[in-house]
């Protein structure tokens, strides 16, 4: 006889993406989509249709779905079409991933019968990004109304969006951006072939790294300025960026405009993120605000030194190679700190990357669990 509570059939889960391009959210739900017990739970993902780089083949080689519909900008089309489509599959969660969008998709699950309804916040806002923030705070208060349940990868982020109130109360659940620690640790054998790719034959070539999309959010404005007073002090020195985004080509043309067009290489997006930051020296994030910062988390399990705004959670020190630094010091502060961990001696932090949380063959488990106690 199955026992009372056993769950007979696989577990549907609809995963509201947004727009996908290839950024760090999407980067964590295809983490644990890749690990999650696929003979229990299937995931379906949501996302505009004028996503890119979605990942359909890996997607459907553990049985998930991939659901295009309009962008939420065109509200009402938008609710027709991921109503007809929530309908068509029997959910009984949804998971939304689009911080205060939230409202939006989950308005939709609700309107449909959808009885478990989550909001995961992942990022929080600055004052620079004022007009983006209009929005972001307009439809902050509203981001609870038709979640049953909160997810954030941060007590930061959590707190942003749902406030103190609820997360004082235990409503947020912190699930971490988990990473697969085997993937990430580092490996000197990777490091050398990867320099070679790149064009890097000289040892003492110094390689700063950058892993995020071309939106304010990131600050390249900045990272191009202390790179460029590098440069000028030590020729033997390359920028390496990894990412796409709308304001990629307004960072091009400053590169250029500063003629450090041989000593910067746009990457653009790639699948071995895991590798690149062997061939880092230090990797630099001076963002202007951040729900966690993933890169963090990855570099240093890799070895790679980290020299970060004091806008990234300090949760992300997980390490002795990493420090937060104010952006309004004076940028010599950042490059006596870049010069600092350059050339420490590599090792892998795969250990502390786990005991910290953030290795996914654990943190896969606790998701599973939780999903699991929803459904039942």
């Amino acid at each position: 006889m199955k026992e009372k509570n056993e769950i007979e059939e696989k577990i549907k889960i609809a995963q509201i993406i947004g727009k996908w391009v290839g950024g760090g959210v999407e980067a964590v739900v295809m983490n644990y989509y890749r690990n999650i017990d696929h003979s229990k739970i299937q995931f379906d993902f949501f996302c505009d249709e004028d996503s890119t780089n979605i990942p359909y083949k890996e997607i459907e080689k553990y049985g998930g779905k991939v659901i295009l519909i309009p962008p939420y900008q065109k509200v009402f089309k938008y609710q027709k079409v991921l109503r007809k489509e929530l309908k068509k599959t029997n959910y009984k969660i949804v998971h939304s991933h689009i911080n205060t969008l939230s409202i939006f998709p989950l308005y939709a699950a609700k309107k449909v019968g959808i009885p478990i309804r989550i909001a995961h916040s992942h990022s929080t806002t600055n004052k620079k990004e004022w007009k983006k923030n209009i929005i972001k705070q307009l439809l902050r208060p509203f981001s609870k109304i038709y979640a049953t349940d909160y997810m954030a990868c941060s007590e930061h982020a959590g707190r942003w969006l749902f406030g103190n109130k609820a997360y004082n109360k235990g409503k947020v659940y912190i699930l971490n951006n988990a990473i697969d620690v085997d993937k990430f640790k580092y490996d000197e054998n990777i490091r050398n072939k990867k320099r070679n790719e790149l064009g890097i034959v000289n040892e003492d070539t110094l390689v700063i790294g950058h892993v995020g999309r071309f939106v304010a959010q990131k600050n390249h404005e900045f990272l191009i300025d202390l790179f460029s007073k590098i440069n000028k002090q030590n020729n033997n020195s390359i920028l390496i960026l990894v990412g796409q985004g709308p304001l990629k080509e307004k960072i091009k043309e400053k590169v250029y405009t500063l003629g450090l067009k041989d000593s910067v290489k746009f990457l653009g997006q790639i699948d071995d993120t895991n590798e690149i930051y062997q061939a880092f020296d230090v990797l630099v994030l001076p963002s202007l605000y951040e729900g966690l910062g993933m890169v963090t988390i990855e570099a240093q399990c890799a070895g790679c030194p980290c020299i970060c705004s004091k806008n990234v959670p300090n949760i992300t020190k997980i390490s002795d190679i990493i420090e937060y630094i104010e952006l309004n010091k004076n940028i010599d502060s950042w490059i006596n700190k870049i010069y600092k961990y350059a050339n420490k001696k590599r090792k892998s932090y795969e250990e502390e990357t786990s005991n910290n949380g953030y290795s996914i063959y654990t943190e896969v488990k606790k998701l599973e669990e939780k999903y699991k106690s929803y459904y039942q």
